[in-house]
């Protein structure tokens, strides 16, 4: 499959008409959502700007397991319709450390993974992520989404080893910075030119750790199950609470393992599956304050793999995030 830029895909695509498949959906598990438009996405996110608009972005190229350009931009009003910026951020013509070639599986390899763009003290910020080498954070000098971006700190190395880099901006102007599997969190100096102290480990009672191996991917029981998760971090913040999402597999359905705190630092509890197969993604609150959760498929449950979507989601009576009633990109 292959797009990249505006216009119509080069190849075949399948009329989604009034109905999605997948196992998911056919369980009930998921609403028969569809694509918000036909575009090759991995990681999509969705992030509410300081003009009105919402600004989507996400794993993009012709091969993202191999090599790709940078971080491509679309924006829109109303999350329906949806406009192509271009490449906002290239890795040849801007990027510093990210521009080495490193070797995956014997081939060269240099592919930039999960962007995500944030709006934060009044200008847009962009963590990613190099496989193989780490990630870093980069700072709009226009205060405009589609930038120029320079590097917020550390142009010349990444600030760590990872992948799925994320920002959490707090109520008190705080913003946090994690990564994968979410071991660890740091906060942000005031400016977001450099850490504001040390990192700290992540923590959860031994009770709010989930064991069944079903609920896990196959890796993780070398840890015996004690973890948060074992990739795509994501936080948010609602009514007091903070969320932490981290990817593990539900019954190999490649979802968030939601977590829940009441500092961004843990202790984190009530473990448990956030809506089927929107792993991987981020979660946002609209215009008229509707929560939702982002989605690009990548499991056999889904109704579509790699395409951008959007899953509206609720809160449960103990906090617990669960896919919500109404879903307007449902098929039917």
């Amino acid at each position: 499959m292959r797009y990249q830029g505006p216009g119509t895909p080069r190849y075949p695509i399948a009329p989604w008409g009034d109905a999605a498949s997948g196992s998911a959906v056919k369980a009930g598990l998921l609403p028969p959502i569809r694509p918000l438009h036909d575009v090759h996405i991995r990681d999509t996110i969705v992030c509410l700007g300081g003009d009105g608009n919402y600004y989507m972005t996400g794993s993009t190229g012709d091969n993202i397991w191999a090599v790709n350009d940078g971080v491509e931009l679309w924006r829109s009003k109303d999350l329906t319709d949806w406009s192509y910026l271009g490449l906002v951020w290239s890795i040849e013509r801007d990027g510093v450390w990210e521009r080495n070639w490193r070797m995956r599986k014997g081939v060269p390899f240099r592919a930039l993974w999960a962007p995500e763009i944030h709006y934060l003290r009044g200008t847009y910020w962009i963590v990613h992520s190099m496989s193989r080498a780490g990630v870093g954070i980069l700072r709009s000098t226009s205060g405009k989404p589609e930038g120029p971006y320079v590097h917020a700190f550390s142009p010349d190395r990444p600030l760590r080893g990872g992948i799925d880099a994320t920002l959490f901006g707090d109520d008190d102007g705080s913003v946090w910075f994690t990564l994968g599997s979410a071991d660890e969190i740091v906060r942000l100096n005031d400016d977001m030119t450099g850490f504001a102290g040390p990192w700290q480990k992540m923590v959860a009672p031994e009770a709010d750790y989930d064991f069944d191996p079903a609920h896990h991917r196959k890796e993780c029981a070398a840890k015996g199950y004690r973890h948060f998760g074992y990739e795509g971090a994501t936080m948010f913040k609602r009514n007091g609470v903070y969320y932490l999402g981290v990817v593990d597999r539900y019954e190999d359905r490649y979802s968030f393992a939601m977590w829940m705190s009441d500092k961004p630092t843990g202790p984190w509890r009530n473990r448990h599956e956030g809506p089927p197969c929107c792993g991987g993604g981020n979660f946002l609150r609209d215009h008229l304050g509707r929560w939702w959760v982002t989605f690009f498929g990548n499991d056999e449950a889904s109704p579509w793999r790699e395409k951008p979507g959007l899953v509206r989601i609720d809160f449960a009576p103990d906090g617990r995030v669960i896919v919500h009633r109404d879903q307007p990109f449902a098929t039917t």
